[in-house]
């Protein structure tokens, strides 16, 4: 599939896991919906490469690495991502998310000693005025209620943690290691990592008796991990993780439209050019707008 593919598969799908991860929000405790929905997923990529014949033999160094993403992208990430969302809506979280491409330039430099792009930077900008533009109204929220500085705090560590993720993932594919192979055995080490501390915790093991849940987890396993992540670490392969992380900005406007059904948000004109900012941002961090040589004088 070209990147555009990838890219919109990414979007279209993620834009929607914002809205379907709070259908999971009090049933269980968060750290078992993470549990259960990587457990799906991982099952069914390793039903995948069985029926494909594909191994999943990978030198240790790489275990290591797959540790590591594990850990940080499909452990604390999600894990931190669901208990924010018990505090502020799923619009603010997808605003703030944007913080993961600067988080991501940063690291990729400092980690894989790969050189900061400078479109990127200006693209990531462009886009995050747009987001801010989009939901304007909910920082009215902020000084007004203590619990959204606590959800708050937690999303900005899930998105560090999701940076940290993407850069060593893309250190794993630098090396060859396949996407399928490398996501079932990232997403099994996050599931032994929650459910680890979901039994250090003794926190109860239940299924809960709702149809909605169940829907829900179903969707985040399938399209929200296997899909979408597939699709996402393709693009760190081909791209880069800096470039494949312009995804958090693209995603905001398919949850926009999913926030104006189901959670009442109301379009504006600040909404509307923050849109419009974003598509721009998007065209220069993907080099679509780069400027051309000056001709010589004849």
């Amino acid at each position: 599939m070209p990147n555009i593919g990838l890219f919109i598969v990414c979007v279209l799908i993620w834009g929607s896991t914002w809205i379907a991860i709070t259908y999971q929000l009090g049933h269980v405790a968060p750290i078992l919906s993470v549990a259960y929905r990587f457990s799906i997923a991982a099952l069914i990529l390793g039903l995948f490469c069985k029926i494909k014949g594909l191994s999943l033999t990978l030198p240790a160094a790489i275990h290591l690495r797959m540790l590591m993403v594990g850990l940080c992208l499909y452990t604390l990430d999600y894990t931190l991502l669901y208990y924010s969302e018990q505090y502020i809506i799923s619009a603010l979280v997808a605003v703030m998310s944007s913080s993961i491409i600067y988080i991501n330039v940063v690291l990729r430099r400092l980690l894989l000693k790969k050189p900061i792009r400078t479109e990127v930077i200006w693209g990531a900008t462009l886009g995050l005025v747009g987001v801010f533009l989009i939901f304007l109204p909910e920082f009215g929220q902020l000084g007004t209620n203590t619990m959204l500085w606590v959800g708050i705090g937690l999303a900005m560590a899930s998105f560090f943690f999701a940076a940290m993720g993407n850069v060593v993932s893309e250190q794993i594919l630098d090396r060859g290691t396949p996407v399928v192979q490398m996501n079932f055995w990232a997403m099994s080490y996050g599931v032994m990592f929650t459910t680890s501390y979901a039994l250090f915790t003794n926190t109860p093991f239940l299924l809960p008796n709702s149809t909605e849940y169940w829907t829900a987890l179903i969707y985040l396993a399938l399209f929200g991990s296997v899909i979408a992540f597939g699709a996402y670490m393709q693009l760190v392969q081909r791209m880069g993780s800096d470039k494949a992380a312009y995804v958090v900005l693209m995603y905001p406007i398919v949850s926009l439209l999913i926030s104006t059904l189901f959670e009442g948000f109301n379009w504006h004109w600040p909404a509307i050019t923050g849109v419009l900012f974003i598509l721009l941002g998007n065209a220069i961090a993907m080099g679509k707008l780069k400027r051309k040589p000056p001709q010589p004088v004849i």
